[in-house]
């Protein structure tokens, strides 16, 4: 999933049809409404600051597990949410599952 505000790059035939070729599906904010992408801004200001502006990583695949592992087995699962009530996604979720 690739979620893009809609910038005229995003929306162009050439810049899509490159996403479906490496097997993506685009997503686009709402028109006019600046709150559709907060939680992908947010979850993606934390990725960068507490994982990817303290690694290099020699590898593209290297990145790849460094994101999964942070996505999946930190912030899914142990990183608390001050707007969650300080739980986890998954605790957060699991509240509601029963």
């Amino acid at each position: 999933m690739h979620h893009t505000d809609q910038a005229p790059l995003y929306s162009s035939y050439a810049y899509r049809a490159r996403l479906r070729m490496h097997g993506l599906v685009t997503s686009m904010s709402a028109k006019g409404d600046c709150y559709d992408n907060a939680g992908a801004e947010s979850f993606l200001s934390n990725l960068k600051n507490e994982l990817a502006h303290h690694c290099d990583f020699p590898t593209r695949e290297s990145a790849r597990a460094a994101i999964f592992d942070y996505s999946e087995l930190f912030y899914n699962r142990q990183r608390r949410n001050q707007t969650l009530g300080n739980l986890s996604p998954m605790q957060f979720e699991q509240q509601f599952v029963a």
